[in-house]
């Protein structure tokens, strides 16, 4: 049985930590919705779609706060009406459920979500649709929750067609997964940036 791998840091590389860490913490408070879109490769989409298709969700949404800290701008989203929203959305961080995850920093299930009346409706309205029940999980990189990234099963508004099945604990798990796998190349990609691997 061979030797477990022991990568030890290096020495020299100690006097610097802190300056790269202040360095990327820098980086992470200047990536705001508006710039969100330069760091999303299509690695990063593929993930993220894979998990909405495990959870069963109709489409899903990256949420970022923007410049002035004071909204949830959609950044990405796998909808067809995304280009109908996507940077031009603003949801206000002092209400709905979205902004209530990122405030709690905990992760969010419920079917039948329409009937939640924290559940901000502004959106469904503006795309005459009916959220039927949504999952929403806080979205890190660079030691910090940056937003949240969400999934829906959706009805189009005064349809009589059956009630999407709603989600379930294990959809949940996918999506965390996913999230915490699309944290993870966002962090590689910009630190590779940061100490010049690429550009």
């Amino acid at each position: 049985m061979s030797e477990p791998l022991n990568i030890l840091p290096e020495p020299a590389f100690e006097q610097l930590k802190p300056v790269l860490q202040d360095r990327l913490l820098r980086v992470g408070a200047s990536i705001h919705a508006e710039e969100f879109a330069d760091i999303f490769d299509p690695l990063m989409r593929q993930i993220l779609r894979q998990g909405f298709i495990e959870a069963g969700a109709h489409e899903g949404t990256i949420w970022v706060v923007d410049g002035p800290g004071e909204n949830l701008v959609p950044a990405y989203n796998t909808g067809p009406n995304s280009d109908k929203f996507v940077g031009k959305f603003k949801q206000p961080l002092k209400s709905g459920l979205i902004c209530m995850v990122f405030a709690s920093e905990q992760p969010f299930l419920e079917n039948e979500v329409w009937q939640n009346a924290e559940q901000s409706k502004v959106l469904d309205s503006m795309l005459d649709v009916q959220t039927w029940a949504m999952i929403a999980v806080p979205f890190y990189f660079l030691q910090a929750c940056r937003g949240v990234i969400s999934c829906v099963q959706l009805k189009n508004a005064g349809s009589r067609s059956p009630d999407p099945p709603g989600f379930k604990p294990d959809h949940l798990a996918s999506i965390q997964r996913a999230a915490t796998l699309l944290s993870q190349l966002i962090e590689y990609r910009l630190l590779s940036r940061t100490v010049g691997w690429t550009s």
